[in-house]
């Protein structure tokens, strides 16, 4: 297993695995900033390392009138803040060509979105400027398709990859996850990430807006754990009902301890002797 490394510590170690959270999207500064510092004082408490997630810009969106973040200038530099005042590695997610150059500045990985994760060229432009690419796998890719867009990064010299599940679609509005995916995938040689959240999202769902079972979270987090991935992503909010993105399938940030306190003792039994 190629092992990630990202500030001091490691994603593919046998020992535990990474927590990847945040808010959906970046509302403003001072509301990533508590987030991330309160994420940052439950993750040292529970020994989990910890990368930051919001989205500057979520290009993504069922509606036109969708709120989509600040945008690429004011959104980094809100994220540059949150790296330097809360002292947390970075990510977020990448949409287009002209943001790589400015986004690979200030995050410590850069995600490929799942519905751009099979358009090579721009793949490839993140790989050769990324520290760290996480790539979402795309909700209508096999599990072994994931091997070509590996593929692609390492061609382009990167070996510093990730590749998050987010569940697979099913039907109109619909996703399910296979935990089968989690070791087929591993079996890669890089460390695979579960997203949680994501994959209780009914994309599309309330018309104008994805829904999501947010209650399903834990029952899938525990499967994932337990199937030995190297890390959890989930988008969590001090009140989810009020978030401006993808606010029901966020966890509340309040729920988030009992949960990795359970997903720990699984990691370690399950990576026990490995």
């Amino acid at each position: 297993m190629q092992q990630v490394t990202v500030n001091d510590f490691n994603i593919g170690d046998s020992n535990g695995f990474v927590l990847i959270a945040g808010p959906c999207v970046i509302e403003n500064e001072e509301s990533a900033l508590a987030i991330a510092r309160y994420l940052k004082a439950l993750a040292a408490k529970l020994e989990i390392p910890f990368i930051f997630k919001a989205s500057y810009d979520k290009a993504n969106r069922t509606s036109i009138r969708s709120y989509r973040g600040p945008g690429l200038t004011a959104g980094l530099q809100i994220l540059k803040s949150v790296k330097e005042k809360a002292g947390v590695p970075v990510l977020s997610d990448v949409h287009r060509f002209e943001e790589i150059d400015a986004a690979s500045a200030v995050l410590d990985v850069l995600q490929v979105p799942a519905f751009l994760c099979r358009q090579t060229d721009f793949v490839v432009e993140i790989a050769k400027r990324a520290p760290v690419v996480n790539v979402k796998k795309g909700q209508f890719l096999a599990p072994w398709d994931v091997a070509n867009i590996i593929e692609k990064i390492k061609a382009a010299g990167n070996r510093n990859i990730l590749i998050t599940e987010r569940g697979a679609s099913f039907g109109y509005n619909n996703l399910v996850f296979d935990v089968r995916s989690l070791p087929i995938m591993r079996q890669m040689g890089f460390p695979v990430i579960f997203d949680a959240t994501h994959s209780v999202q009914l994309p599309g769902g309330m018309g104008t807006a994805s829904g999501g079972q947010r209650d399903m979270v834990p029952y899938l987090a525990r499967a994932a754990v337990a199937a030995g991935v190297d890390g959890v992503f989930m988008e969590v909010h001090p009140d989810p009902e009020q978030a401006l993105c993808d606010g029901a399938n966020s966890l509340y940030l309040h729920s988030l301890e009992a949960l990795l306190t359970t997903l720990k003792e699984i990691d370690r039994l399950v990576k026990k002797g490995r």
